[in-house]
């Protein structure tokens, strides 16, 4: 079917969301064209203050409208408990848990040398600028579990390897009904080394 060539342009824009594909584009597109005027003015007006607005928190690097994001302006956490993650997008996914009760520090990417990504290209120098300022702080590494989340965990803990700075790191387990051989060599290898004593 050939759309109109404004759908069709819409459609195109939408597939470019992750997880959207040719039919998932073409259901939104046409759902929003059914919505009153008013409300896609609204969304449209929406979604540009977010391009406008948000950005980086200056203290954590999460994602904010505020200069200090809501996290680590509330005195009700945690400031001596850091945990480091790649993306804003992983802040959300602890958030929701809503049992973790320290500050986050976002890295906005991972060391990756087949890529050029060093040390100094992503946020790793305010989290030691942050830990300097801190007491008795332990720094929990929550990266995936892949090359560039060793390379990126293993710098960090040599960094503070020599401080009084406690640097843990979650485990990579095998998930809930996973089965074992659509597991990678990485996550195997990483649930070995993380197992528990049953008896």
């Amino acid at each position: 079917m050939l759309y109109p060539k404004i759908l069709d342009k819409s459609i195109e824009l939408l597939k470019r969301l992750p997880g959207v594909g040719e039919k998932s584009a073409e259901r939104i597109a046409l759902a929003i064209n059914d919505f009153s005027e008013e409300d896609v003015k609204t969304l449209a007006d929406s979604l540009i203050k977010c391009k406008i607005e948000l950005h980086p928190c200056s203290c954590c690097g999460a994602l904010t409208d505020e200069e200090i994001c809501n996290v680590c302006s509330n005195p009700l956490r945690n400031k001596e408990i850091i945990c480091v993650l790649e993306n804003y997008k992983d802040v959300l996914a602890f958030e929701k848990g809503g049992t973790y009760d320290g500050v986050y520090h976002v890295l906005n990417g991972l060391i990756s040398p087949v890529d050029n990504i060093g040390p100094d290209d992503i946020n790793i120098s305010s989290l030691i600028d942050r830990v300097n300022k801190l007491n008795n702080v332990e720094i929990i590494i929550a990266l995936r579990a892949s090359i560039e989340g060793e390379a990126t965990t293993m710098y960090i803990q040599k960094i503070f390897e020599n401080s009084n700075v406690v640097v843990s790191r979650l485990p990579y387990g095998i998930p809930m009904g996973m089965e074992i051989d659509y597991l990678d060599g990485i996550t195997l290898d990483r649930a070995i080394k993380d197992r528990k004593k049953l008896s």
